[in-house]
């Protein structure tokens, strides 16, 4: 399989990875200009863009590349002795390879973008479906029944009845950080009164949804209630690609701070 291939596989999976491209070397070394590999974040690599000597610099340079969304040059060098100042976006480490080469690698990390749920055929759902799509956001649209909520950022219940609770409760086992319910503070109160929630399942949940905004027509509602995604995104409460809840009673990462996103009725 190309590189390009594999790579767009991991897009398509929603799989992060980081691509990593010889940009310079400077010989002896094994890797040549052009030489690519695709690194995992478990540390697996595919490809070859260096040797044993520089291989575990590379991983690591590229495992913080990752976590920090930040596409970064490594300069692999033969010692310490080469006058050549770290910069922003630029990272130098010493080779302990006796060959004595010299690499650049240009380390590019592929993150998901935010996906999101959108739940009910109303105008605030059509309206939370376009928002999305002007953020590059991957959204998905489905009906009124529970669906899998693996891996996905936020859910936004926006059925103005039907399962809700279900949903709520699906959403909640699936490890999703973001649950919003579309609702006024009263009957919102109304639907979680019959989930047995924990206290950090319920910070999970958002009812009433948005920022306090002023929103009243679906459009300026939409905004208001991706905002507040926005903002645990930013904050770091909030995962693009959560882990897996181990059932009902698992959490996922802080909950959106509301003394930063405060609620909004709808």
């Amino acid at each position: 399989m190309l590189m390009s291939e594999r790579a767009e596989q991991l897009v398509r999976d929603r799989t992060p990875f980081v691509h990593a491209t010889v940009v310079r070397a400077q010989q002896p070394t094994s890797a040549h200009a052009g030489d690519q590999a695709i690194l995992l974040s478990d540390g697996t690599i595919e490809g070859f863009v260096g040797g044993e000597c520089a291989q575990a610099s590379v991983r690591k340079a590229a495992l913080g590349a990752l976590q920090a969304g930040e596409s970064v040059l490594l300069r692999v060098l033969p010692d310490g002795d080469v006058h050549f100042p770290e910069a922003p976006g630029a990272c130098v480490v010493v080779n302990p390879c006796l060959s004595g080469g010299a690499l650049e690698i240009f380390l590019a990390p592929q993150v998901p973008a935010p996906l999101i749920r959108v739940c009910g055929s109303s105008p605030i759902a059509a309206a939370l479906a376009q928002v999305c799509a002007v953020l590059g956001y991957d959204v998905r649209c489905d009906d009124d029944a529970p669906g899998e909520f693996g891996g996905v950022t936020a859910v936004v219940i926006a059925s103005h009845g039907g399962p809700e609770a279900e949903t709520i409760s699906a959403a909640l086992a699936a490890g999703v950080g973001y649950i919003g319910l579309v609702a006024s503070a009263v009957r919102g109160a109304a639907v979680l009164s019959g989930l047995d929630l924990t206290d950090a399942q319920r910070a999970r949940v958002h009812t009433p949804v948005g920022l306090p905004i002023g929103a009243r027509t679906p459009a300026e509602i939409a905004v208001s209630i991706i905002a507040e995604v926005i903002c645990g995104l930013r904050t770091g409460v909030l995962e693009v690609t959560p882990r897996a809840a181990a059932g009902s009673g698992g959490t996922a990462g802080e909950p959106v701070d509301q003394h930063h996103c405060a609620a909004h009725g709808h």
